[in-house]
């Protein structure tokens, strides 16, 4: 087998694209693979099966859902949805979308069960340390600038209600400032992939940024399967293949999204414990769950955890889970049971 790998986004994921030694190129099946931008990331739709001719039509269909995504979840719009609920002040409950719900509502969930680790409240931190909207800062936050974002953060201070077939978000600090980037992505693909059974297709992967979710077999009849990278800004190098069997995937890492300030690399990882960019040697967090949504919530806050945390939680609740710690010149890994039978070669 002649593997070739294919960046599906900005961290910790890669596409496998082969095909078999004894083929001809002129014989082998091609997929449909339609890419763009979105959320400040890539996006990717690889679909078999399907007739070429259709690509321009899914292309537009695929990008005009995502651009309806990020009207939705986006701090970068002013205009966004989420960004009209950051800039009011009122503490009224407040009307959403029943999709904003639904993101709000696993991200608690998930909050809760990382003891405040994945905290979607966390972002005048981001700001503040220079991944949000705003610019990097020259110098690094004082002590009593980051008690001061702090204070305005807490998922206790946030709440979902759902009633007579209506949805409503309400916080109880005026400056409560939300960002849902850490599921973004993850919303993203598995909207992705119900956008493809609509259009009747039921083979394919599709990826936003680090999530990805696949469905049915790829081209060659075979399982699509994907890549976890290695934890290195400067190769596309494979640590582990696994085959999704339909389910979503994502990766939060330290080591892709950092920049440099006296002389220390920051990661963009933010613990809501601290307020400080997490410290520990734990660099990448793979997780494998039925919704990308799903698996991109969990990613982050077990990257908040550290290592051992983390294990406790992925065993504690079942978690498909794969972890990479830096130790020492190397690294090593950690895999959860359910998380094994995922790996290609394991399912016989």
């Amino acid at each position: 087998m002649d593997i070739k790998y294919v960046c599906c986004g900005l961290l910790g994921l890669l596409m496998l694209a082969g095909c078999d030694d004894s083929a001809s190129p002129a014989n082998v099946a091609k997929p449909l693979v339609l890419e763009g931008k979105t959320m400040g990331t890539f996006w990717r739709v690889s679909v078999a099966g399907v007739d070429a001719g259709r690509a321009e039509e899914l292309r537009q269909k695929v990008q005009a859902q995502l651009d309806a995504d990020d009207r939705l979840l986006s701090t970068y719009k002013a205009d966004s949805a989420l960004s009209r609920f950051n800039q009011s002040r009122s503490t009224d409950p407040w009307p959403v979308s029943e999709a904003m719900s639904d993101v709000v509502t696993e991200a608690l969930r998930i909050g809760a069960k990382t003891d405040g680790a994945m905290d979607v409240t966390v972002g005048p931190l981001v700001n503040l340390w220079g991944f949000g909207p705003d610019k990097q800062p020259v110098t690094p936050p004082s002590e009593a600038q980051i008690a001061a974002a702090r204070a305005k953060t807490g998922l206790q201070h946030l709440k979902v209600i759902n009633a007579a077939g209506q949805q409503w978000l309400q916080k109880d600090l005026p400056d409560m400032y939300i960002d849902l980037s850490t599921m973004g992505e993850g919303y993203a693909a598995d909207h992705l992939a119900r956008l493809m059974t609509q259009q009747g297709i039921s083979r394919y992967l599709v990826s936003v940024g680090g999530a990805v979710v696949t469905r049915g077999l790829n081209a060659e009849g075979k399982p699509w399967r994907v890549a976890i990278q290695k934890p290195t800004d400067r190769e596309n190098a494979v640590q582990a293949i696994v085959d999704l069997n339909g389910h979503g995937i994502s990766t939060a890492g330290s080591y892709r999204n950092y920049y440099e300030l006296d002389g220390k690399r920051l990661s963009h990882v933010i613990d809501p414990a601290t307020g400080h960019p997490i410290q520990h040697k734990l660099v990448s967090a793979t997780v494998i769950a039925p919704t990308a949504l799903e698996a991109d919530g969990w990613d982050t806050g077990l990257m908040v955890l550290g290592t051992e945390k983390a294990r406790q939680v992925a065993e504690k609740e079942g978690l498909a889970v794969y972890l990479i710690t830096k130790e020492g010149d190397g690294f090593s890994v950690w895999m959860s049971p359910q998380f094994k039978t995922f790996l290609a070669g394991e399912r016989n």
